[in-house]
């Protein structure tokens, strides 16, 4: 089932690389709020621990929401890792002082990896299953995916 709420607000807090969840978290939470139905996952284009302070907006949303949360960002905020293979389904530790913080996840053939990493009431292997599970295909999660749609002005897309 797909719930989609569309929330439209003024955002108080500027643009400071690093804490996105300051800026962003209001209006979701809104947004959350007004769901009918209580996920059982939400999926953040963003980060989880994989962040210079190990909690980024997925972390901080999960736990304001005590909700399970995956972040699943387009780009590394934070970490290195390995070459990964060109088959959908590779990965490789993301690392950062010698701690795993996610992973850099190839979700489709030969397309640029995905940073996963834990948000809140989840192990990493779950949400690499998870990641996979949803992407039906495209190179970001279905739930992202549509988000952006909504977001964009596609009001359709989640229903």
């Amino acid at each position: 089932m797909v719930g989609v709420e569309v929330v439209q607000g003024s955002i108080d807090f500027p643009y400071v690389p690093g804490l996105l969840s300051f800026r962003e978290s209001p209006l979701i939470i809104e947004a959350c709020e007004r769901l009918s139905v209580t996920p059982d996952l939400v999926f953040v284009d963003g980060q989880g621990i994989a962040h210079p302070r190990r909690f980024g907006i997925a972390a901080h949303l999960g736990l304001l929401l005590d909700i399970p949360t995956i972040g699943c960002a387009k780009s590394r905020l934070c970490g290195t890792h390995r070459e990964l293979g060109i088959e959908a389904g590779c990965f490789e530790e993301l690392t950062d002082d010698n701690e795993t913080i996610g992973v850099a996840l190839r979700t489709r053939h030969g397309t640029m990896p995905v940073y996963v990493s834990i948000g809140h009431k989840i192990g990493l292997e779950e949400a690499i299953y998870w990641v996979m599970k949803c992407c039906r295909g495209y190179r970001l999660p279905e739930p992202t995916r549509l988000a952006h749609q909504v977001a964009g002005g596609n009001l359709n897309a989640g229903t």
